[in-house]
């Protein structure tokens, strides 16, 4: 059992989306509220981003929200967070994000949750981020990418190795269960960043 204290959480600030992803997102939130593991996220007072935020608080955890400046002065910041981390760029609130966590779920999301995903399974196949990565697959949105990512290793853009960067949840108990247990990988894996 890996020792989590805290859990990245990217996921989608648009509220227009099917109660399914809510319904997940809360359960994810108080899963970890409840299990003492802080949630890190991007700050955002709306959609998923706050449903997680808000689950996490009121099941007693603490929550981090890293957000850019422009972001604040637009008024997008949640204002209940245990802790607020004003940032210059998006470039710099994503990196805090990931020295922050000790694992990473992804629930369902758009263009930014998408980038952040493939940025942080990027970061793993180059041995700068260790640690797991859980796609919690919520009404099988992410089965394209999914299908994507396994064409990738079958037309070997990527290593058959690289195929074990990320787990993949149908629900979140599942998922905070795969942060719990998947093995940290070691820095050596480096060596099969190169195809």
């Amino acid at each position: 059992m890996n020792k989590i204290n805290a859990v990245c959480v990217y996921c989608a600030s648009s509220t227009k989306i099917d109660a399914a992803y809510f319904d997940a997102a809360r359960e994810l939130g108080t899963l970890l509220g409840q299990g003492g593991i802080r949630v890190i996220n991007g700050a955002g007072n709306m959609g998923l981003m706050a449903a997680v935020s808000d689950a996490a608080l009121r099941a007693g955890g603490e929550v981090t929200g890293v957000i850019p400046r422009f972001m604040v002065e637009q008024g997008w910041q949640h204002t209940a967070l245990t802790r607020l981390v004003e940032v210059e760029s998006m470039h710099e609130r994503k990196k805090m994000m990931a020295d922050l966590s000790d694992a990473v779920i992804a629930l369902p999301g758009g263009c930014g949750t998408l980038e952040e995903l493939l940025e942080i399974i990027t970061w793993k196949q180059l041995g700068l981020y260790l640690n797991p990565i859980v796609i919690l697959n919520v009404k099988n949105y992410f089965d394209p990418l999914l299908d994507m990512l396994r064409q990738a290793v079958d037309e070997h853009f990527m290593r058959m190795q690289h195929g074990a960067i990320w787990q993949v949840a149908r629900t979140p108990q599942e998922a905070v269960e795969l942060v719990q247990t998947t093995p940290v990988w070691d820095v050596s894996i480096r060596k099969f960043a190169a195809i």
